[in-house]
């Protein structure tokens, strides 16, 4: 792509460039690093804003309860750059000073992040936990990310074009350029509408939780007014103050994260007045990170490709057994589960008929690795995991719980598994990356019709639908459709995934085949930032 691009500033929360960098919780995280190396691929003209955090998210392992403990500890990094450069916000009335650094080590373009942990701080502990603690934390880092990345851009003396916000996190950015204007002696309207020429926004989760609100009152007594008053603040997101309203009002245009992500999105925020058209860019995964060299080579070169893919599933089966004890056995159909433990995805939805599946799992005949945090104040979440690992004690030679989920675990499973499963109530998955990331490894699949996979998938050639479309909206309580979605997947999963594997070993390599052939360019990071710049990037 050319040099004569606009200049972007890619606002994100959080960002996965590799496992032991712990600035990264989870999708949005991966995503976001995906983000970032594609486009120093591509070279073109971006830079990052992030938060250095020195507690990262979280490490979480099961106690002897079973059930998940949470514990910190602090990281520190020789390989980033002291850009020299200290920047104020304004926090409850005092002012907190934070260090620029920079990193460009994991073939990224550059991001800049920003460190309150310094003497001169009495809040020096505002970067610490990245999505620790509650409200009033929230938004002091929000604060940091979003004003405090403005005037950082402004003190390195980079212009930009335009501001990216991914996800509703960097939303007091605009606030920061509202006010930059109306200093300028703009009025709101014209500061408002000077704005949203330069922000555009994607929106992720459609699951209300995920899209933050906030009192008005807090968020005076915090700070994140910015010099503005309560009715131009609701006027820009309401009472109480909801984040994502807010970043669909100061940008020009959104984006959703899957197809029908942009439908779920449109019909979610319809009520929003002032709004921009919110686009579909479905998201992808960085081939370099995610795609396993060797099967990109026998799949280019025309080999053998279970041979290349059964040397990979051994490696991991060694993996589990180092970090759990577990051997399992590589001629067993291996079945990945990893995600965020939230009670959408259900996790344990296998296991909803245990006299159905029991047998299956008694003989190894199915094997499972799961993996996933649960966010530390989530308790509904914790169950869900203690819930799992009570299955792995029940079943222990065929469910295997992988404790402290991080990139290298993501990785392994993505690569080495033989199925990838994906069961969340339609449509509350906005995209679902991981499946993408299996996928061009040539491991198989086998999912609702959420998020990315109604674009991808091709029933019994590429992988397999379970669940027929159907969602939230076709049953009266979650209990039906969920009851449903099970019975759909053990049709599936018993009558043509398991037969596939066990009978017709030529039918499962073409089903790789076809699997990588069909996500590694369509589902790539760099077709995803390609179509930033085309769609959302470069005004029409």
């Amino acid at each position: 792509m050319n040099k004569t691009l606009p200049k972007v500033a890619y606002f994100c929360m959080e960002y996965g460039l590799d496992t032991n960098f712990k600035i990264y919780s989870g999708g949005l995280g991966i995503l976001a690093g995906d983000i970032i190396k594609a486009a120093k691929d591509l070279e073109v003209p971006m830079v990052a804003i992030g938060i250095k955090w020195k507690q990262g998210y979280v490490d979480q392992y099961i106690g002897q309860d079973g059930k998940p403990v949470d514990t910190y500890r602090v990281y520190e990094y020789d390989f980033l750059e002291d850009t020299g450069v200290k920047v104020p916000v304004e926090i409850r009335d005092r002012k907190v000073w934070l260090k620029v650094w920079k990193c460009e080590k994991f073939n990224n373009v550059p991001l800049y992040l920003l460190d309150a942990d310094l003497d001169e701080n009495a809040d020096r502990l505002l970067t610490a936990q990245l999505y620790g603690w509650f409200a009033e934390e929230r938004v002091a880092q929000e604060i940091i990310l979003g004003v405090g990345g403005v005037r950082a851009l402004r003190e390195l003396g980079i212009d930009v074009d335009v501001y990216h916000f991914n996800d509703n996190h960097p939303v007091f950015a605009g606030l920061e350029l509202i006010r930059e204007k109306m200093e300028e002696g703009m009025s709101f309207n014209e500061a408002l509408e000077k704005t949203r020429e330069e922000i555009v926004f994607t929106t992720h989760t459609p699951v209300p939780a995920g899209n933050e609100v906030h009192p008005h009152r807090l968020l005076e007594y915090m700070g994140a007014y910015l010099n503005l008053d309560y009715w131009q603040m609701n006027r820009l997101g309401g009472d109480p103050f909801n984040m994502t309203v807010a970043a669909l009002r100061m940008a020009r245009i959104a984006n959703g994260v899957a197809q029908l992500h942009k439908e779920t999105a449109n019909d979610m925020w319809s009520f929003v007045e002032g709004r921009p058209e919110i686009i579909g860019i479905t998201n992808g995964v960085h081939n370099g990170t995610w795609q396993d060299e060797r099967i990109r080579k026998a799949y280019e070169n025309g080999e053998d490709l279970l041979k290349v893919h059964q040397e990979i599933k051994k490696e991991l089966i060694e993996f589990v057994e180092k970090r759990t004890g577990v051997k399992l056995d590589a001629d067993k159909l291996l079945i990945g589960f990893s995600r965020r433990a939230a009670p959408y995805k259900r996790s344990n939805l296998i296991f909803t008929d245990e006299k159905l599946i029991a047998p299956y799992l008694e003989s190894g005949k199915i094997q499972i690795i799961f993996a996933g945090k649960a966010h530390p104040n989530d308790y509904t979440g914790k169950g869900i995991i203690a819930d799992i690992i009570k299955y792995a004690k029940k079943y222990p030679n065929s469910v295997v719980f992988l404790e402290n989920y991080d990139m290298e675990i993501g990785a392994m499973l993505t690569r080495g598994c033989d199925i990838w499963l994906n069961n969340p109530r339609r449509p509350q998955e906005a995209s679902g990356t991981s499946g993408m990331k299996a996928a061009m490894n040539g491991v198989l699949n086998c999912s609702i019709l959420d998020g990315w996979w109604p674009e991808a998938c091709n029933h019994g050639v590429n992988g397999w639908q379970f669940g027929d479309g159907k969602g939230v909206d076709d049953f009266e309580t979650l209990e039906e459709l969920d009851a449903h979605d099970a019975k759909c997947l053990y049709e599936v999963l018993l009558n043509e995934v398991v037969p596939t594997y066990y009978e017709n070993k030529t039918k499962w390599a073409e089903m790789m085949r076809e699997s990588i052939k069909s996500t590694q360019e369509k589902f790539s990071a760099a077709r995803m930032v390609k179509e930033y710049y085309d769609l959302m990037y470069i005004k029409k």
